[in-house]
């Protein structure tokens, strides 16, 4: 499958590539990136394995993870979209897309967060109408602004791999 790629005012959303591989390595390996996204800084393996999952959903489900960057500059800035991880939690979110975002820790403040993931939204809504999810760890409260602009509305508490989390749904009445 062709991974589209989405332009917006500052930014590109394309496809990820090899080449974006160690820019992703240290925004993964970042403590303060990772605070909210399980915790823990990513091994550069489990980066590699995240960079190869990102691009594989496309061939398997038509939606899937772009890279984002400066459009500018080309310079990486981060890493979004939709997925469907099998999470094995309650609610079940495998019946939708589940969106996801991160930046890197300079892009952060910007506005790059919802300008990406506004315009992958209406890439997804072009695509895919129906609804969304998205989960986010109760402390962060830079993910929620962003998803509650982009339409999502908090739906029910819930845990992940022992952690709380909070479950957003957008369009849920599509």
């Amino acid at each position: 499958m062709s991974i589209p790629v989405i332009l917006t005012d500052r930014l590109a959303l394309c496809a990820p590539e090899v080449r974006h591989f160690e820019s992703s390595a240290a925004m993964w390996g970042s403590p303060e990136v990772t605070r909210h996204i399980g915790g823990q800084p990513r091994a550069r393996q489990d980066v590699w394995f995240t960079l190869c999952r990102n691009r594989g959903m496309w061939d398997l489900l038509g939606y899937g993870s772009w890279t984002i960057e400066d459009r500018k500059t080309g310079a990486f800035l981060g890493e979004g979209g939709f997925a469907d991880f099998q999470r094995g939690m309650t609610p079940d979110l495998s019946q939708w897309p589940e969106a996801g975002w991160v930046f890197v820790e300079s892009a952060w403040g910007q506005g790059y967060a919802s300008e990406a993931v506004s315009a992958m939204h209406d890439w997804l809504d072009e695509v895919r109408p129906g609804p969304s999810v998205c989960i986010i760890d109760p402390g962060n409260l830079g993910s929620r602004k962003v998803a509650e602009k982009c339409g999502y509305a908090f739906w029910q508490e819930s845990s992940y791999r022992d952690a709380a989390v909070n479950v957003f749904r957008r369009r849920a009445d599509a």
